[in-house]
């Protein structure tokens, strides 16, 4: 009888012991904090008909848990690539659930559910920084293909945002307790996944002599030039897309949803994020390392999609606003993958979490959107969302532009032997910093 190898537990890096779990509990620790950030989502619709909650208030909470991601990435990518990526996931659920917990009993209370936001958003970016690195070192060292780790990581992403929102919907709209029961769901996720990742093996050796943490948290990649002309212009979309297609669109159709306005936001973030989800399955096939493809495709899509919201947002008819709310949704889920992909081919090893940290903390701007729009909206009456909308077309254009002349100008350069090594010679040198041009 032959022996197999295939559900061997692999042996942690950093202390030597046996883990028992792999790249999937990391995947289901980045699910549950994916979960519990978009929960919230799906329900501006009932935070809405409060009396005391205005439309500017309600889509400054949906933004107010970048006040809590943005720290996260920045600082936590960075520090687990010195500590090393178990210290930094493992509390990620709990603070997931410490978040659920906060806007469960929060209410109707501002103060409270901008403090529970908060600590969704500490959750979900060290999630998205230090998890999708995990994932992404544990597929390697499982064997998996290019691009694979990437696609693992931003597919666990998409489908905890997805599934949230839309359970968090379905029970706001017809079960009970409707400003609490959305959240336990997620509590009891976040608690299982804490044990779980428990159980992963380290990837990352904690450094004997890290030196001063100011140093680590410079992250050299991030002024590649690629990276300021490629990368950066696509970032802010990938959750302006989003926003746009699960906070705007629901809440312009909200007098024209019926008795089930919470189902109907819960059911444009499914379409959406799934939309989101089966795009970046064929994502790598689309992106190409040596040219710029699958940005492009995104940002092009991204102006279809503006180009349909603005016709549901002229119409009001809900058919035209779920297909805005898919096409949107796919032009986030590319932008998602390709934006990755872009990153995990200009960083090294040593930048990997933190030029991730630093893309995400760009992309999570895009939260600001419905925010911005309802302020316009309000202070400017003649302007209509249509108008708006046909703005975030022209503005995707120029991005595109923007690409397609930053990709022209700072090419990858493959290494010898190498298919997507980027060329780093514009990348200040420190001299601590390892040569990387081994760097696949």
């Amino acid at each position: 009888m032959t022996a197999t190898t295939t559900n061997t537990p692999s042996r942690d890096r950093s202390t030597g012991r046996i883990g028992r779990f792999g790249w999937s509990a990391v995947a289901l620790g980045v699910f549950a904090t994916a979960w519990g950030g978009n929960e919230f989502t799906p329900l501006l619709v009932m935070y809405r008909q409060m009396d005391d909650l205005s439309a500017v208030v309600v889509d400054a909470l949906l933004f107010t848990y970048v006040l809590g991601i943005v720290p996260a990435l920045l600082i936590g990518g960075p520090l687990s690539d010195r500590l090393g990526r178990r210290p930094l996931m493992v509390p990620a659920p709990l603070f997931a659930a410490l978040g659920s917990a906060l806007i469960a009993i929060g209410g109707g209370s501002v103060p409270m559910l901008a403090v529970g936001r908060i600590f969704s958003g500490i959750a979900l970016g060290l999630a998205m920084a230090v998890g999708g690195s995990w994932i992404k070192e544990l597929s390697d060292r499982d064997g998996a293909g290019p691009g694979v780790g990437a696609r693992r990581a931003a597919m666990s992403l998409t489908a905890g945002f997805g599934l949230g929102a839309g359970v968090a919907g379905v029970l706001a709209q017809w079960g009970p307790w409707p400003q609490v029961l959305p959240y336990l769901v997620n509590i009891a996720m976040a608690l299982v996944a804490t044990v779980l990742l428990s159980g992963v093996p380290e990837t990352r050796a904690r450094e004997r002599n890290p030196g001063r943490l100011l140093d680590d948290l410079k992250i050299p990649a991030a002024s590649h030039r690629r990276f300021l002309t490629v990368v950066a212009p696509v970032a802010p979309w990938v959750f302006g897309a989003a926003a746009s297609a699960y906070a705007i669109i629901p809440a312009l159709m909200s007098t024209q949803t019926g008795a089930a306005p919470i189902a109907f936001a819960a059911l444009c973030c499914l379409l959406a994020l799934s939309a989101g989800l089966i795009i970046q399955t064929v994502g790598r096939r689309i992106d190409s390392p040596h040219g710029v493809r699958g940005v492009a495709v995104a940002l092009l899509m991204l102006v279809v999609g503006m180009g349909l919201a603005a016709v549901a947002a002229d119409l009001l008819t809900v058919w035209m606003a779920l297909i805005a709310a898919t096409v949107l949704g796919c032009a986030y889920g590319l932008a998602l993958i390709s934006g990755l992909l872009e990153v995990q081919r200009i960083a090294g090893p040593d930048d990997l979490a933190g030029l991730t940290a630093v893309f995400y903390g760009l992309s999570y701007l895009g939260f600001a959107v419905p925010a911005i729009l309802a302020w316009i909206a309000q202070t400017w009456i003649r302007v209509t969302y249509a108008d708006m909308f046909v703005f975030g077309m022209v503005a995707a254009l120029i991005c595109l532009v923007v690409v397609v002349v930053g990709h022209r100008r700072h090419r990858l350069v493959p290494a010898p032997g190498l298919s997507d090594t980027p060329d780093r010679s514009d990348t200040p040198d420190r001299s601590d910093t390892p040569d990387r041009s081994d760097t696949v």
